[in-house]
């Protein structure tokens, strides 16, 4: 990037805007869902502002495949902007995805491993993520992907569908040492907490730090292990 302008860029993944940021790399723009109230906010990742986005000109817009709609991708492309999609599935993709992304924006970024070796959680979780209906998480996400990398057995790792719906009534017939509830992307009050001690003891846990890859996923790993295994001493 030496003697060049730098990149303008739009990101449409919260995850991916946090990461740029981290690598010194302010985004043109970037989802309301972004948490940077100091950069423009261009919609929604499922309703991004796609005639704002393509007025701002930007170089590249970054967006994944499960966060964002192919239709608002296939419009930006179709306007003329040059579209990376960043979608990792699995903690062990995360590492080459970033470094696919800073190559692309020139960052030029040293990328860590997500790839200490942390002691064994040994526990089987349920991991609710949605109300009405419930809802959880099966082994083909990156959030049971994380878990497993410390540990932790998704007690619907075997599930159909990625994120399939759930009657806590059927729940408990799947053995869960242990309900992992996280700050989002649902906000579960006392009383849904309440509802899930009959399944197992309930740990509240870092919604981001378990459904939010990039530069954070190596010390989400050590936080994750780390609240875990102090509820459960």
């Amino acid at each position: 990037m030496s003697g060049r302008r730098p990149l303008r860029v739009v990101s449409l993944v919260p995850s991916v805007t946090e990461t740029l940021l981290a690598w010194g790399i302010e985004p043109v723009a970037c989802t309301r869902f972004c948490e940077q109230p100091g950069i423009r906010s261009v919609g929604g990742t499922k309703n991004p502002e796609v005639d704002d986005i393509v007025a701002l000109a930007p170089d590249l817009v970054v967006m994944n495949d499960e966060e964002n709609r192919r239709e608002d991708a296939d419009a930006l492309r179709v306007a003329g902007l040059a579209v990376h999609a960043c979608s990792p599935r699995m903690v062990d993709e995360v590492a080459p995805a970033l470094v696919s992304l800073s190559a692309e924006v020139g960052a030029g970024a040293a990328v860590e491993a997500a790839d200490e070796v942390l002691p064994p959680l040994g526990l089987r979780a349920f991991i609710p993520i949605w109300r009405r209906p419930w809802m959880t998480l099966a082994g083909d996400t990156y959030g049971s992907s994380l878990l497993a990398s410390i540990g932790v057995d998704n007690a619907f790792g075997a599930a159909g569908d990625r994120y399939p719906t759930v009657e806590l009534a059927d729940v408990a017939e799947r053995g869960a040492d242990v309900v992992l509830a996280p700050t989002e992307p649902y906000a579960f009050t006392p009383l849904h907490l309440d509802a899930f001690r009959p399944i197992a003891p309930v740990v509240e846990v870092d919604g981001q730090d378990l459904f939010w890859w990039g530069v954070r996923t190596p010390g989400a790993r050590r936080r994750l292990h780390h609240a875990i295994a102090a509820a459960r001493s």
